[in-house]
């Protein structure tokens, strides 16, 4: 049961050559916009999409998400709204395979049997959770797994192989590749060292990979074809919605698959 993402996945790589998964923070800067974005990334051959659920205190998080998180909750976006919009997004776009992504507080306040049960009955693949260490969610691991659900763990580049094979025997769907040290919005420089990395990623998991914190460009995308399954799109998308508004984001998502 707990690899039907990563099949999902495995699957559509062999039709494309590289996958693309993106993020937006719900509420931010409304739902109604974020329902718009998600039609655009839809129509536009994203394969997956990770919706945040807002929390006060976003680690992983660089200024601009950093930013849309407590716009939205002092918009008053409740817990409640993210999973009643989560299924009407799942309903709507059926080719899109959704995840939640948030922070550990927010599954344990509301109940982590309960949040993850809820996750799959409105169609989720899987929840991603950057602040919670395997070794401390050897539950949540356990009940994703039961419900047929992915937990997405990460790699980072200062995994040791024997980490990464750790970890990599414990999560599902695929692994989250962190592109650099530090939080997500930052430039990633497309070098010598990103290229080891991700081999060394590679070869210590057959779970598909994702690589994100610092993709925004086409050439960007470019350069994971061949060294990635898929490329995750975050700061940029909430950039381009504040800068120029949600009919930007279709034309910018096609543009990302241009060879």
């Amino acid at each position: 049961m707990g690899n039907v993402l990563e099949q999902e996945l495995k699957n559509r790589r062999q039709q494309k050559n590289i996958l693309l998964m993106t993020h937006l923070v719900l509420g931010y800067p409304s739902l109604s916009v974020n329902r718009e974005v998600i039609r655009q990334m839809a129509e536009n051959g994203v394969d997956c999409i990770e919706l945040q659920i807002p929390f006060s205190e976003p680690i992983a998080d660089g200024p601009v998400i950093l930013k849309a998180n407590q716009v939205s909750l002092e918009s008053g976006i409740t817990v409640e709204e993210c999973f009643q919009f989560g299924q009407e997004m799942a309903a709507a776009f059926p080719q899109v395979r959704f995840l939640f992504m948030t922070y550990y507080n927010i599954v344990f306040k509301y109940g982590e049997k309960a949040f993850l049960e809820r996750t799959r009955d409105i169609g989720f693949r899987g929840t991603i959770i950057p602040d919670l260490p395997p070794e401390e969610g050897l539950t949540y691991l356990a009940t994703s797994r039961d419900l047929g659900l992915a937990p997405i763990l990460f790699f980072t580049p200062t995994s040791s192989d024997e980490r990464m094979r750790q970890v990599a025997a414990r999560g599902a769907g695929f692994i989250y590749c962190v592109a650099r040290r530090g939080v997500t919005g930052k430039q990633t420089a497309f070098d010598q060292t990103l290229e080891e990395y991700l081999a060394r990623c590679r070869r210590t998991t057959d779970l598909p990979l994702a690589v994100g914190f610092g993709i925004s460009s086409r050439e960007d995308v470019a350069l994971l074809t061949g060294k990635a399954d898929m490329a995750v799109i975050g700061t940029a998308t909430i950039k381009l919605v504040d800068a120029q508004g949600p009919a930007a984001v279709g034309p910018f998502i096609s543009g990302l698959l241009q060879p």
